[in-house]
C-alpha cells in the first residue's frame, strides 16, 4: 500500500518552502479523496446491474494516454493477467510503479490474478511457433478451463474490473480470451475493450 513519507517538509529550507509542500501534499490528499469517493460512488450506482469487465494494453501508449483512458473508463480497478508484471520492458506498468500510479492518479485498486495468466510453458512455445496464435488460443483455453477460473476468481475482482495485459489491441490478446471465457460462463457480462 501507498505510505506517503513525511521528507516533504523536513527537507525544506525556508518557511516558504515548507508550506508550498504542505499545500502540495493537502491539495495530492484532496484530490486522492475525491477520487475515492467517485470509485465509491461508481460501484453504488452499479449494484444490480451486469458485470462489467474492461480490457487495456499498455504498448504503444504514453502514460498519459493510459491513465486518461482508464480514469474515463469507469473501472474501478486493474486486474493485472500477465505472466510477468515486473519486467523492465513494462515501463510505467511494473507491478509497484502500477499500483502506485492507479491509486494517485485514477483512485483505482490493483490486483495480480495469475490464475489468468498464461503458463511460461505456453509462453514459450508460443513465441517458438512465431505467434501461431491458434495453438496459443486452443493450449491458454483449456488451460483456464483445467484451472476453473469462472468458480476460483471471485466475482468482486473481476466485476468492473479492467484486465491488463502487454498487447496493444485484444484481438491477439488473452486479455479477451479470459473475458469471452468468463461471458460465456456468466452470461450477465458486458465486455469493454480499451483500445
Amino acid at each position: 500500500m501507498y505510505s506517503e513519507g513525511s521528507n516533504a517538509s523536513q527537507n525544506a529550507e525556508s518557511p516558504g518552502a515548507g508550506a508550498s509542500c504542505r499545500n502540495e501534499k493537502l491539495n495530492r490528499e484532496n484530490q486522492r479523496s475525491v477520487s475515492y469517493n467517485d470509485t465509491w460512488q461508481r460501484r453504488e450506482k452499479r449494484r444490480g446491474e451486469n458485470m462489467k469487465i474492461f480490457t487495456i494494453g499498455f504498448t504503444k501508449k504514453t502514460a498519459r494516454t493510459f491513465f486518461t483512458k482508464l480514469r474515463q473508463s469507469g473501472a474501478d480497478r486493474i486486474v493485472d493477467i500477465r505472466l510477468n508484471n515486473v519486467s523492465q520492458l513494462a515501463g510505467f506498468t511494473k507491478k509497484d510503479d502500477l499500483e502506485f500510479f492507479l491509486k494517485e492518479i485514477c483512485g483505482m485498486d490493483y490486483t495480480h490474478v495469475t490464475e489468468l495468466a498464461p503458463t511460461q510453458g505456453i509462453m514459450d512455445e508460443f513465441k517458438k511457433n512465431r505467434g501461431d496464435w491458434s495453438t496459443f488460443e486452443k493450449q491458454f483455453i483449456s488451460l483456464i478451463t483445467d484451472r476453473q477460473v469462472e468458480k476460483k476468481v471471485p466475482r468482486e475482482i473481476i466485476d468492473n474490473g479492467c484486465l491488463l495485459c502487454s498487447e496493444d489491441k485484444p484481438d491477439n490478446c488473452h486479455r479477451r480470451l479470459v473475458a469471452e471465457y468468463l461471458k460465456k460462463h456468466r452470461q450477465d457480462v458486458e465486455i469493454i475493450h480499451i483500445v
